[in-house]
């Protein structure tokens, strides 16, 4: 598949050689993309923001990668706007727009930097704010973490996904993201493979001695036992070479978004270096008291 967008020469001079190419990774899980993957990213968002469906609702998807997420908001009745820095992805996103919803007014999509104030802050406001597996990507998580804030709506919904900061274990894994990074193209997989193969090994182990080596093996071929429809090989490529690289603890996450005035609804645990997830609400005009949170909580 050949997904393409121009770029300016002089954005596309400024991109560090260490990036990551998302994009590219991004226009090859498309290839696998199917009814069930879009099914499992619909129920991942219902989940996570407490809700039936997306109806009437203004949706901002920060790093939209593939445009999976995008597409499962805009299935579930959202009015969608699509940003990502990567060419690539703005790419994979149109093309899931173009077989999906051609010419649909309601799903926009662009290239944009989650830390550009400016062009933040011409988007207008959403009710959900979402950025999945993407700020600490950017070279400068806390500040795109303080920015993301901005596009929420009072009363509207914040919704992140950041990795795990795990003391040592993350410093090595940057410098191993960092290396990937720098290999030339051929060695990329073999890399991969070679650095992910103790933690498959670890994995495949386990559900042996569990007794259910099937439930390891399928996670490589069927959409239906992966969370949030996603792939794994595509994961573990995603995972090995995504640079730039940050993390964060939870009571940190926690913490910056308190004292910014945002109350947190809902959140799940990511385990060792992956990513957690958190809901928080921004607090709506004339609401002190918390009431919209509450809501969003299904506490009212």
């Amino acid at each position: 598949m050949n997904l393409t967008v121009d770029v300016p020469v002089a954005e596309a001079a400024a991109v560090a050689e260490d990036r990551f190419a998302f994009g590219q990774n991004w226009t090859r899980f498309l290839g696998v993309l199917n009814e069930d993957r879009i099914r499992a990213a619909e129920r991942s968002l219902r989940d996570m923001l407490q809700c039936e469906d997306l109806h009437g609702r203004r949706f901002l998807d920060i790093g939209s990668g593939s445009g999976l997420f995008s597409l499962a908001a805009r299935r579930l009745g959202a009015r969608v706007r699509s940003f990502d820095y990567d060419a690539q992805s703005v790419a994979c996103t149109s093309e899931l727009r173009r077989r999906y919803f051609p010419d649909d007014p309601d799903w926009q999509v662009s290239r944009g930097s989650a830390l550009d104030q400016a062009f933040l802050g011409s988007l207008g406001a959403f009710d959900v704010v979402y950025s999945w597996g993407v700020l600490h990507h950017t070279g400068d998580m806390w500040r795109a973490l303080d920015l993301a804030r901005g596009p929420v709506a009072p009363g509207g919904q914040l919704f992140i996904a950041l990795y795990n900061h795990t003391g040592s274990q993350t410093r090595r894994w940057a410098r191993i993201k960092q290396t990937y990074c720098r290999l030339p193209e051929p060695l990329r997989t073999p890399f991969a493979i070679a650095v992910s193969l103790p933690g498959e090994v670890k994995a495949m182990g386990r559900a042996v001695l569990e007794g259910k080596p099937g439930s390891y093996f399928s996670q490589w071929g069927s959409s239906s036992t992966l969370e949030r429809g996603m792939n794994r090989w595509y994961d573990i490529v995603d995972w090995v070479g995504g640079f730039p690289y940050e993390a964060a603890r939870a009571d940190e996450v926690f913490t910056f978004y308190r004292d910014r005035g945002l109350t947190l609804t809902n959140m799940k645990i990511g385990g060792g270096l992956g990513c957690s997830e958190y809901v928080f609400v921004k607090p709506a005009a004339g609401d002190p008291s918390g009431a919209a949170a509450d809501r969003h909580a299904g506490m009212s």
